[in-house]
This record gives C-alpha cells, structure tokens and sequence, in this order.
C-alpha cells in the first residue's frame, strides 16, 4: 500500500481495536507504537518485510529500550499483523523479552498513616481518596472513576465499575473509611463523581492524584520510591501478613492469575520472619537430645 493510502489503514487499525474493545489508553499506545514501527521503516508497514522487522527488533536493543516496552511493542505488531494485515509469517520472526521480575515496593503501616496524616488540603478530599486506594487496594484510575452510588453503605462494599480489563468487581467499605467519606462528603457535596476534577464535571485526573501524593510523601519524610499503585502494594501484603488466604486477596485486587498475586508473599516480611527455620528446629532437637 503507497504512503497516499495510509489514512485507509490508519482507519481499519482504529476501527479494528474498537471491535477489539481496547479501552482509549490502549488505543493511544497502539497508534505510538505503530508510529514509532512506521517511522522507522520509512515507508507503509503492511509491506514491513520479515528482515526490516528483524531490524527493528535490533534497533530497539540497539537504543536501550527496556523489555515492557519492546514486547509492548511487539504485542501492537502482532495484533496488526494478525487483525488488521493478516499476514502470519511475520509473527514468527518476532521475539520477545524476558522481563526481570522485580518485587514491589511496599509500606509499613506506620508510613500509611503518615501519608494519610500529611495529604495536602484543603478539605478531605485527597485524605479520603488516598484512604479509598490503601483501604479496597484500588488503582489510581479506579479510584479516579468512582461515583458516589458505588460506596454501598448498606452492604458495606465499593463497587469497582470496568476496571482493568473492563472488569467489575467489589471490594470491602470498611466502617473507619465509611466514616471518612461521610466526612468528605458533608465537606465536599461532590454530585457523580466521588472525587471531581477542577472542574466537576470530570473526576480527578490521574496526574492530579499522583501529584497530590507526591507531595504527600515528601511532607511524611517517607525515602522510598512510592507512588500511589505503592497503596494498592501495601493493602495485598498488609492482608496477607495478617492472614488473609491469597485466593481472597486475588479477588479483592481483581487478578486473573493467582501467579500474579503471590508476588506479595516475596514482601511479606512478617509472614517470613514469623517462619522458624529448619536450622532452629535441629537446634532444639539437638538440644532436647543431650
């Protein structure tokens, strides 16, 4: 296809991941990462030859690109080529990363309630809304998109609408944050969304949300390298150190795969300190037998 009918192909792409159902986020990071394909090959990419996609490849190490962003990358040019521009001989020539596997950071409660202690004003709202993402281990988004007829005072749960994977779920309310958000409320009188934007009529973006912790953290004095995702962290591995079966905590966060929950036993650090080692019991046993 000549560079004159790359509208045409821009449009089936878009029109593509529509019937694919991508949320709009995705939909942004498949067009950049198309760009990035397309630029870099100089020409219409639905007559990308397998060695120029073998190139790209190496040019993408070549520049230091880090492994979530090559195989997302990859993941874009395999849904163009398998949807869009049907052509599976070029899904055998791409090869992914693998990704190193980095534990999470995690705070201790004691640093929660600093955090909380220190959001920035006026008012509630920030408090309330750093207590929702700690005390139901939500995403910035998902607390970002929350309305007020999602807090179910009478059941006692929050209801998460098309969260990631355009997934619903529920999580607990529980009385202490119910109170809060009572608090806020009365301050507030937010109507539809539980936490607006500037202007009302939109929720709070997701920049102001980590802006607002940000300062948070540097008014507690907390070092570590936190963001607002380090609340949904911490609620997992506070659960889980204080009992919670992982099966529990893996719907509560809204995991398909329990292999991506247990992620959280590697920074449980009571649940691993609590353990006796092997070396204490032979002790003992060596000890009880002289």
């Amino acid at each position: 296809m000549s560079n004159q009918h790359m509208p045409v192909l821009r449009l089936r792409f878009l029109e593509d991941m529509r019937i694919k159902g991508l949320m709009p986020k995705t939909q942004t990071m498949y067009l950049r990462a198309m760009r990035e394909f397309t630029r870099f090959l100089g020409h219409s990419p639905d007559s990308a030859t397998p060695e120029e996609l073998r190139a790209f490849q190496l040019d993408m190490k070549d520049h230091g690109i880090g492994a979530a962003t090559y195989n997302n990358r990859l993941t874009v040019l395999s849904f163009f080529f398998s949807i869009t521009c049907p052509r599976p001989e070029m899904k055998r020539h791409m090869r992914y990363q693998r990704m190193a596997k980095k534990i999470p950071v995690v705070l201790s409660v004691e640093e929660v309630a600093a955090i909380l202690e220190a959001a920035p004003g006026p008012g509630l709202k920030y408090r309330a809304a750093f207590s929702v993402a700690y005390g139901g281990g939500l995403r910035a988004s998902e607390v970002a998109h929350l309305k007020i007829s999602d807090i179910d005072s009478d059941r006692m749960l929050i209801r998460i609408e098309q969260g990631k994977g355009r997934k619903d779920r529920q999580v607990m309310l529980s009385s202490s944050l119910l109170e809060l958000l009572r608090d806020y409320y009365r301050e507030a009188r937010p109507r539809g969304w539980l936490f607006p934007g500037r202007s009302r009529i939109d929720p709070i973006s997701t920049r102001q949300f980590n802006r607002a912790f940000g300062v948070a953290c540097n008014f507690a004095g907390i070092s570590k390298k936190a963001s607002p995702h380090t609340l949904r962290h911490s609620f997992a591995t506070h659960l889980l150190e204080g009992g919670t079966d992982i099966r529990v905590i893996q719907v509560l966060l809204g995991h398909a795969k329990l292999e991506t929950t247990t992620i959280y036993t590697k920074v449980a650090t009571k649940t691993i300190q609590e353990v006796t080692s092997p070396l204490d019991l032979l002790v003992l046993r060596k000890g009880g037998s002289g």
